[in-house]
């Protein structure tokens, strides 16, 4: 295990902030992702102003909205304020819909939102678990902006996506993890990039107390505790 020395020292880990790094130069494309990386690397060059990423929890698709608004400069909305990004519409702002749930949303304020964006040349980006065919719509006139968007899907985290999140996360916190260990990681977690970093924390943590590498044996033991609801990761 390759730690630096003054962490090495502490008997019990300390809270050091270990976020994920949503750039860029840090994102792993697998196949599960690539088209919605192709959908994000190719902006501004978009064939529609309005994009949607749709896929399952867990699949990143709050990280690459968040490169997207980052390369944009986008003002980021919640469903249930879309009426706070009219005026920055108005001045050719980008604008950023992250988490947009079957029927919960404001049919009416998204159809003028779309409008002022594509009249300001601008762009929009929507993230959803569904596709818009199946956001409940019945405003006619926003079910067809809709239609002419474009829409991508983003699949579940395959295999060599989680393992190279896995390696990823443990290697910023200077921990070594041999790749059997993090084969076995991937067979028994949910396939959900955001338990993928949790499941990391919980090993990294336990493996600081105990002064111990991250072993198989160790991860197996941390998973275990976390199945019978010792933890918090309801895996």
């Amino acid at each position: 295990m390759s730690r630096r020395s003054d962490i090495k020292a502490r008997q019990l880990p300390l809270d050091l902030g270990h976020h994920a790094e949503l750039s860029r130069e840090n994102l792993i494309v697998s196949p599960a992702n690539a088209a919605a990386v192709a959908l994000v690397d190719r902006w501004p060059d978009w064939t529609s102003p309005v994009a949607v990423l749709a896929g399952p929890t867990g699949s990143g698709k709050s990280h690459l909205a968040e490169i997207w608004a980052q390369a944009a400069d986008a003002v980021r909305l919640s469903p249930a304020g879309l009426g706070d990004g009219f005026e920055a519409a108005q001045q050719g702002r980008a604008i950023l819909i992250d988490g947009i749930a079957t029927g919960e949303c404001d049919q009416t304020a998204l159809f003028h939102l779309i409008n002022q964006v594509r009249t300001a040349n601008s762009f929009m980006l929507l993230t959803s678990r569904a596709f818009p065919a199946a956001w409940g719509v019945t405003l006619p006139d926003l079910a067809s902006r809709l239609r002419a968007a474009t829409v991508v899907e983003i699949g579940e985290p395959d295999d060599l996506l989680l393992a190279g999140v896995i390696t990823k996360l443990f290697a910023d916190r200077q921990v070594e993890v041999e790749a059997h260990v993090v084969a076995y990681l991937i067979s028994r977690i949910e396939r959900s990039l955001s338990t993928a970093g949790r499941v990391v924390d919980e090993l990294d943590r336990t493996a600081l107390e105990q002064k111990s590498r991250v072993t198989r044996t160790l991860a197996a033991s941390v998973i275990t505790a976390l199945d019978e609801g010792q933890g918090d990761l309801g895996l």
